[in-house]
C-alpha cells in the first residue's frame, strides 16, 4: 500500500524558528550520517523516515559522503522519496553538506568554488532533487580564502540550487568572518552545524553567543557523545557496543571506571526527571533557546521513538543545572 502519514503529525513536534530567517525546524531532526548507506537494509531506512515523518519531523539532514560508500545515503535517500514522499517535497526540509574527502584529486575535497559547486550537482542527480532546502560548507578549509568558498554559497542560492546556507565545525573566530561574508553577499548564513553534547561543550565558550547574537540558528550533532549518554554505557562496555569494536569516534579507552561513575551519577539526576539518560542529554541541549534544533540518529525506528520522548520534558531547574555542571566538572 501507498504510504499515508500521520494527520496528526504537527501536532506532535515543537518547531523553532532558525535565526532570523523565516524558517523554522523541528527541535527533533532526523541525521543521516550512519545507518542509510548501501550497506544497509532499505526497508529499514524506508520505516526510519515514516516514522519520523508522522512523528512531525520535517528536517532530513545529509551530506555527499554519507554512507558507507560515500554517497550512498543520498542515493537511498532519493529512492525512498520518490517511493514513498513523492507528494510531500514541500513539507520537507533536506540539507546536505561538502567539506570532507568525496572523491580522488585535487578537487574532491575541502572548500574551493570548485568543490562545492561540482560536489551539490552530483548530490541532487544522487536524491533526484532540483534544489536543496540547506546546503552547508561541512568544515573550515585552511588554505582556501575564507572569501572564495562563501561566495560560493552565495553563488549557488542565486543558482537556485539551495534555498538557504550553512557552516559546520566552524570554531567561533571563523564562523564570524563567514557570517560577515555572507551578510555582505547578500546571502545569509542562517544556521551553524557544531558539535555538541555534556562531554563536548566547546560551543558555549563564544560560539553559542555569537550565534545568538546574529541571529544564525544552531542544530548540534552527536548530542549523545556517539552513544556514550545513553543507557548502554551504565554497567560497563556491552560487547556488541560502538566502544567494544573501537568503531567510529567512540573507543573502548574512553570509557574509564570515573566515566562510569560519572555517567551513573547523571543518570540519577534522569531518573528523578522521569526520563533516560539520553532523554535527559537531549532535553539539556533543547533547554537553551538559541538551540534550533537537535540532530539524531537512528539505526531502527524504535531508537528515533525513544530519542523523542526527550521532548516530554525541555525544562530544568536551578538545582538540576548545577548538580549536572558539577558532575561534568569533574570530568
Amino acid at each position: 500500500m501507498p504510504y499515508t502519514p500521520s494527520s496528526s503529525r504537527y501536532t506532535q513536534m515543537q518547531y523553532r524558528r532558525c535565526g532570523n530567517s523565516g524558517l523554522k525546524l523541528p527541535a527533533i531532526s532526523l541525521g543521516l550520517w550512519h545507518n542509510f548507506g548501501h550497506v544497509d537494509q532499505l526497508e529499514n531506512c524506508s520505516n526510519i523516515l515514516k516514522l519520523a515523518f508522522d512523528s512531525g519531523i520535517t528536517h532530513f539532514d545529509l551530506a555527499n559522503n554519507y554512507g558507507p560508500p560515500p554517497g550512498s545515503a543520498e542515493e537511498n535517500f532519493g529512492k525512498l522519496l520518490k517511493r514513498d514522499f513523492a507528494g510531500y517535497r514541500d513539507e520537507m526540509i533536506i540539507s546536505s553538506k561538502a567539506g570532507y574527502t568525496m572523491w580522488d584529486g585535487p578537487y574532491g575535497d575541502w572548500g574551493s568554488k570548485k568543490y562545492l559547486v561540482s560536489s551539490l550537482d552530483q548530490s541532487l542527480k544522487r536524491m533526484e532533487l532540483d534544489y536543496v532546502d540547506i546546503f552547508y560548507h561541512h568544515r573550515p578549509d585552511p588554505e582556501t580564502p575564507l572569501e572564495e568558498t562563501m561566495t560560493a554559497l552565495d553563488l549557488i542560492v542565486r543558482q537556485g540550487k539551495a534555498l538557504y546556507v550553512g557552516i559546520s565545525n566552524y570554531k567561533p573566530e571563523e564562523a564570524a568572518r563567514a557570517i560577515q561574508i555572507l551578510k555582505e553577499l547578500g546571502t545569509p548564513c542562517i544556521i551553524h552545524q557544531p558539535k555538541y553534547s555534556m562531554y563536548e561543550r566547546w560551543i558555549e565558550d563564544g560560539l553559542l553567543d555569537l550565534l545568538g547574537n546574529e541571529g544564525v540558528g544552531c542544530i548540534p550533532f552527536s548530542p549523545l557523545a556517539q552513544g556514550m549518554l545513553t543507557d548502554k554505557y551504565l554497567k560497563g562496555i556491552p560487547e556488541d557496543s560502538r566502544a567494544a569494536k573501537s568503531h567510529g569516534f567512540l573507543q573502548r579507552d574512553q570509557i574509564t571506571d570515573e566515566k562510569l561513575a560519572q555517567l551513573n551519577k547523571l543518570n540519577a539526576i534522569a531518573q528523578e526527571r522521569g526520563q533516560k539518560l539520553a532523554h535527559m542529554a537531549l532535553s539539556w541541549i533543547l533547554r537553551d533557546e538559541r538551540i534550533t534544533s537537535v540532530l539524531v540518529g537512528a539505526s531502527k525506528p524504535e531508537q528515533l521513538a525513544d530519542s523523542l520522548k526527550c521532548l516530554e520534558n525541555t525544562n530544568f531547574t536551578k538545582d538540576e543545572l548545577n548538580r549536572i555542571y558539577l558532575i561534568l566538572s569533574n570530568s
